[in-house]
């Protein structure tokens, strides 16, 4: 069998499974976020947390296919390592990346909610309220 195919295969099985690892990961803990922010409907949490989810696998196994080819004939061991190791690392930095933009996203969507749950000020933000007389201490 030909290096080359054996390092497309071992790319393909390592980048998929990592993918799917951090979009669960991604799944499982972003819909305590989404949950927050919508107030705790939870329909509409698992609704919007299934399509970041979907998303996230689109754009990087896109990214994993699409990165696939190499032109480099691999003839040893320590090319296909060499190989693996540059693929791999540019699909972690790709996973990480996305990772970061999902939970950023999510904490913008979490603060945006609780500032929107925040009470209104007790007077209007224009009007002005007099302090009490000062009188007489009374002990």
């Amino acid at each position: 069998m030909d290096l080359t195919v054996v390092a497309y295969v071992i790319y393909l099985v390592v980048s998929i499974g990592l993918t799917i690892w951090v979009a669960r990961t991604l799944s499982r803990n972003g819909r305590l976020f989404l949950a927050d922010v919508l107030h705790g409907n939870e329909k509409l949490a698992d609704a919007v947390n299934h399509l970041l989810v979907v998303g996230f696998y689109l754009v990087n196994l896109g990214f994993v296919a699409l990165y696939l080819q190499d032109d480099a004939t691999l003839a040893s061991s320590r090319q296909v390592f060499e190989a693996l190791s540059q693929k791999l690392g540019v699909v972690l930095l790709v996973l990480g990346l996305m990772h970061l933009g999902n939970v950023f996203a999510l904490n913008k969507f979490r603060r945006r909610g609780m500032l929107d749950r925040e009470p209104n000020p007790p007077v209007l933000p224009n009007a002005y309220t007099y302090p009490a007389p000062a009188g007489p201490v009374q002990g």
